[in-house]
């Protein structure tokens, strides 16, 4: 069953010694939460991620779209490229994240899945091996699995992959990621669909299977 009464909450939260700006998607009866782990410079204001989580919010479950860089961080990174792929801060800002989640309003109690694009999907997966009692599911859109490395083996938790057609060296990666996933896994592959899934009906899909993961198993 479907809900579109959604409050929306911009705040600021605590992580690991900074303070991230959040926006957070609030149905009525939420069944559980889902954070979003951007990558690769992207943000909050992601219209990609916004409409997965709004498609989210439809169903019921509360998002959670945060930065996982700091203004000043942002700066730099436009600058140098170098923070979007320092995997372990941003994993341990995912973390952080999760860890509020899980025990401040509006989402406090509710169940966790993580939802991670591109290098934030290897921040995800790190983040799901850390909180095994937390974190629920995991999915992945067009990520980087294969940056978890090695924390890869301590992923329980059901964890879907997506990854659009035209995008063969991810499909790839990904591919070899399933196999060292402990938990219950399926990769999809989007018939038509680019890395950034912008063609007619591609990102429609990525929503349907990412709602139709979290709705199961949160």
């Amino acid at each position: 069953m479907s809900t579109t009464n959604v409050i929306h909450q911009s705040l600021q939260t605590p992580a690991a010694g900074v303070v991230l700006e959040a926006d957070v998607g609030l149905p009525e009866s939420p069944r559980g939460a889902v954070l979003f782990a951007h990558g690769s410079g992207s943000g909050r204001h992601s219209p990609r991620n916004r409409y997965v989580a709004d498609q989210l919010n439809r169903a019921g479950l509360a998002t959670v779209l945060a930065d996982l860089l700091t203004r000043d961080e942002e700066q730099t990174d436009m600058l140098t490229t170098s923070l979007r792929f320092d995997i372990e801060l941003l994993a341990v800002r995912v973390m952080a994240l999760t860890d509020w989640m899980a025990g401040n309003e509006p989402t406090a109690g509710l169940g966790a899945g993580l939802f991670g694009a591109s290098t934030g999907a290897a921040a995800a997966l790190i983040a799901a091996a850390a909180r095994p009692d937390t974190v629920q599911a995991v999915v992945s859109r067009g990520g980087r699995p294969d940056l978890a490395a090695q924390h890869l083996r301590e992923v329980h938790q059901p964890t879907l992959l997506i990854v659009g057609e035209h995008d063969p060296a991810v499909i790839d990666l990904n591919r070899q990621a399933m196999e060292t996933l402990q938990g219950e896994k399926r990769l999809v592959i989007v018939p038509g669909a680019s890395h950034l899934f912008e063609e007619p009906g591609a990102l429609e899909q990525v929503a349907d299977l990412a709602r139709d993961w979290f709705v199961c198993y949160l």
